[in-house]
């Protein structure tokens, strides 16, 4: 159950968050500066990561995301780490949560934009914090649970 929870708690974290953000389009296409190296925008990504296939078919994207995400969910089943299973939840969470803006938009909103002087990095969104915060989780776990007292 903490998977499920995990990924339906990212999911609506993002959905709300963008959801902000579209409603508000007009004044974060300015940019709003929060503090010196961060910024909030508006910009819409149709490739993933890095703008990479950029240009390919939404359609496809989504099918992709939609795939790994039926993965990690099998994956999410089958593990008995807690650790493991808030990963898995996060990971999908996030994920879903772009692929309901491919399906909308036909590219993801993003809006969190961090820089260093006039070097930005790429803006992105909150199901993006989810899925690498959940990589990052998933690629610790093995520590975590080592950490953890064998109970007998």
């Amino acid at each position: 159950m903490i998977g499920v929870f995990a990924a339906l708690a990212a999911f609506a974290i993002d959905q709300i968050t963008k959801a902000i953000v579209v409603a508000n389009a007009a004044t974060f296409s300015a940019g709003i500066s929060v503090f010196p190296g961060f910024n909030l925008v508006f910009s819409r990504n149709d490739g993933v990561t890095f703008g990479m296939l950029g240009g390919a078919p939404w359609w496809s994207l989504t099918a992709l995301a939609l795939a790994i995400c039926v993965w990690l969910a099998v994956m999410l089943f089958r593990v008995e780490n807690a650790a493991e299973t808030l990963a898995y939840g996060a990971i999908i969470g996030g994920a879903l949560g772009n692929v309901i803006d491919r399906v909308r938009y036909r590219a993801v909103t993003d809006f969190l934009d961090f820089y260093i002087g006039t070097t930005h990095w790429p803006a992105f969104n909150m199901a993006d914090v989810f899925v690498v915060s959940g990589v990052g989780l998933l690629l610790a776990a093995p520590w975590i649970s080592a950490r953890r007292p064998i109970k007998s």
